[in-house]
């Protein structure tokens, strides 16, 4: 009995290993629970853009702050580039008149391919006293900044209140992006929309900067900075995604890792309570903008209850017009990091 058992023993220990090598060698992904994973501090994966003493940290780097006055905005920027993943950040928008003020939580790789750029935005827009914020989602791809894909919406809280959650999904096929873990908009990708679709590894950015120009009204309302400063905080940062090398731009992911984000998609609820957020609280959207696209893009499906909130509506409705801003110190970004790189290794 005693020999028996132990060569059953053999046996199973042989048959499970097998198994464990058959499932590397076919690379099964395993599932990603978006809201377990692990926020990183700022000195673990981030970096200043500019903005210097505009730039606060606070629970040992877990909490960003990052200012606006007469001097200057201030930003930041992950460390590494990505090519796909998830990126989150808990933000709490600054309250009172905050007219012309713009805050940028966005990935883009403007400092690499200047003229040929990706981009993926959540862009929160200041209003007078006793309005609210806007938000608004960009997708740009190949340098298609001329073809912009912008959407806009009410909130549906008071975003200067509390922290709210803020999240791209962004994987070969699909973008989602996320408001306290509701789906607001999903972009697939088609053939129609070609290289129009994020493909290039991208960096994350926060930052916050003076839009009067054209953030509030059409740039009727400037910033006041008698109000001044204006204070967006961050909090619970999160980079899930693909590093890639910034030298060859070759991602450090396997084929399974990748594989990862393309498994994740909107469940039917989620896709519900999506549509419903939509038809409330959206105001402006590329696909039924008749003055600007008179001939809808070919991506775009058209949804007859949303065709009908957007009925007439053109370009005076939305924030197409591009902005300079918010990537305007990156070089000196990467001048900062290779500068701290040298002085580790003194």
């Amino acid at each position: 009995m005693g020999y028996e058992s132990s060569l059953l023993s053999c046996i199973f220990f042989l048959i499970f290993s097998s198994l464990l090598l058959l499932l590397n060698s076919h690379r099964v992904p395993l599932p990603v629970n978006l809201q377990s994973l692990t926020a990183l501090s700022f000195e673990e994966a981030y970096t200043q853009l500019f903005g210097d003493s505009n730039l606060m940290l606070l629970r040992d780097g877990k909490t960003v702050h990052i200012s606006l006055d007469e001097r200057t905005g201030s930003g930041f920027a992950s460390q590494d580039l990505y090519l796909h993943g998830f990126f989150s950040a808990s933000i709490k928008l600054p309250s009172d008149y905050a007219a012309g003020v713009v805050v940028a939580f966005y990935m883009s790789n403007g400092d690499v391919f200047e003229k040929n750029h990706d981009e993926l935005d959540f862009e929160f827009l200041g209003n007078i006293r006793g309005r609210e914020w806007r938000v608004q989602t960009n997708v740009y791809g190949n340098g298609s900044t001329g073809f912009g894909r912008e959407e806009r919406y009410q909130f549906w809280f008071d975003p200067t209140e509390d922290f709210h959650n803020y999240s791209i999904l962004w994987s070969k096929n699909r973008i989602l992006f996320y408001i306290d873990n509701i789906p607001i908009r999903e972009v697939v990708r088609t053939e129609a929309m070609a290289a129009h679709f994020p493909s290039k590894p991208m960096s994350l950015y926060a930052t916050i900067w003076d839009g009067s120009n054209w953030a509030t009204s059409g740039g009727r309302y400037k910033v006041n900075y008698k109000y001044a400063p204006y204070i967006a905080e961050f909090a619970d940062l999160i980079l899930h995604g693909c590093a890639v090398d910034p030298i060859d731009h070759l991602s450090t992911c396997r084929g399974h890792e990748t594989k990862l984000y393309d498994s994740i998609t909107a469940t039917s609820e989620q896709l519900s309570a999506m549509k419903k957020l939509r038809r409330k609280h959206m105001t402006y959207s590329y696909c039924y903008d008749g003055e600007r696209y008179p001939t809808p893009p070919p991506e775009c499906s058209a949804d007859a209850r949303e065709a009908e909130q957007f009925e007439g509506a053109g370009s005076g409705r939305s924030g197409h017009r591009r902005r300079h801003g918010k990537r305007r110190h990156r070089a000196a970004a990467a001048v900062a990091v290779a500068a701290k790189e040298m002085t580790d290794t003194l």
